[in-house]
């Protein structure tokens, strides 16, 4: 953990403003809330990102963070450089630099660690998770004032959503949603790809503003939504069972990524060891052809097992005898911001 310090004084980095000062406080995360049924595939309107609540997020204490230290910070952490939030911001690297620095100068304390990419420090995920919501709230204001003023010739901003979800989600039932983020045409979706049981760090550290997860406990100062289960079904193919004995513990399995263990939890349930090969293929759809093409068995997504065999063929896909289909709840966890553009499709 990171010991508070008083930086160096920089000249010319830190002068007066005028910004008025605000308040902060740190809020607990809510209890889930049950949707009104739960299905196989969440569907559009269960889908939380369209639904968030209200939130007071407000700043505090005599501190005084300016607009353009947070949104160097934003687009640093975005863009892995200084010099690609630079090209982002339109400004020069000198500038993002300085601004950065004055950020560290008025907190006490350093946000960014100089890595290539950089990274944001448990004091910079902090204030990252703070500058993102504050870019949302502003957008949100604008569109509530009735457009974007003068420096967008009258056009309203366009508002960030980045956000976290699970590679089998993305090629099934997040198509909806795609479809609809589509239509408004006023916002930028940001789509991370990441597992369901991690998805929550990266609402922690600040890098998105909502996240598909495994879990119904929620992130601090985010509320949880239940959208429903993902249901997978183990399949493997028939020249491959046949070639290993039909024997489970001689076929190799696939694995989505490093992460991945509902082969292996299947495989210890059934009083069985390590699987004798393991393959990775990091995509949906590249993990349901590789078990079509007999690269091993593994447990595909629903809808995703493509079409079946001809009259018993070697190349038809069997379910894999004695492992049952197996059904993982799934989410949504966003931060609690009043945000009018991700409700629209609510009141569809």
């Amino acid at each position: 953990m990171l010991t508070q310090q008083a930086l160096a004084q920089d000249e010319g980095v830190l002068g007066a403003d005028g910004d008025d000062e605000a308040e902060a406080r740190e809020e607990a995360g809510e209890q889930v809330r049950h949707g009104s049924s739960v299905g196989i595939a969440p569907s559009v309107e269960q889908f939380m990102f369209l639904q968030i609540p209200k939130q007071c997020f407000i700043y505090g204490g005599a501190m005084r963070v300016r607009d353009d230290h947070f949104k160097a910070l934003v687009a640093c952490v975005d863009e892995g450089t200084f010099d690609g939030a630079a090209a982002a911001l339109r400004i020069t690297p000198s500038a993002v630099s300085q601004r950065v620095k004055a950020l560290e100068q008025e907190l006490g304390q350093i946000v960014l660690v100089r890595s290539v990419p950089v990274r944001p420090t448990p004091v910079g995920e902090i204030v990252l998770r703070t500058g993102r919501q504050r870019a949302l709230l502003d957008a949100e204001l604008v569109r509530a004032l009735g457009g974007g003023g003068s420096e967008r010739g009258g056009i309203a901003p366009i508002v960030d959503l980045p956000v976290a979800v699970n590679a089998d989600s993305l090629a099934t039932w997040f198509v909806e949603v795609l479809e609809t983020v589509g239509e408004w045409g006023d916002a930028r979706l940001r789509v991370f790809v990441e597992d369901q049981d991690h998805s929550a760090q990266l609402l922690r550290d600040g890098s998105v503003i909502g996240a598909v997860t495994a879990s119904d406990v929620a992130v601090q100062g985010c509320s949880v939504q239940e959208l429903g289960v993902m249901r997978y079904v183990a399949r493997v193919r028939r020249s491959q069972w046949e070639a290993c004995g039909r024997s489970l513990e001689r076929v190799p399995t696939v694995r989505s990524n490093d992460r991945d263990d509902l082969q292996r939890g299947l495989l210890r349930r059934r009083g069985l060891g390590e699987p004798p090969l393991e393959h990775v293929v990091p995509s949906a759809e590249g993990f349901s052809a590789a078990v079509r093409a007999g690269l091993g068995w593994g447990m595909i997504p629903e809808g995703l097992e493509g079409p079946a065999g001809r009259g018993g063929g070697r190349d038809e896909l069997l379910p894999v005898p004695g492992v049952e289909t197996l059904d993982v709840p799934l989410y949504w966890q966003c931060w609690r911001l009043d945000a009018p553009s991700l409700a629209r499709s609510a009141t569809r």
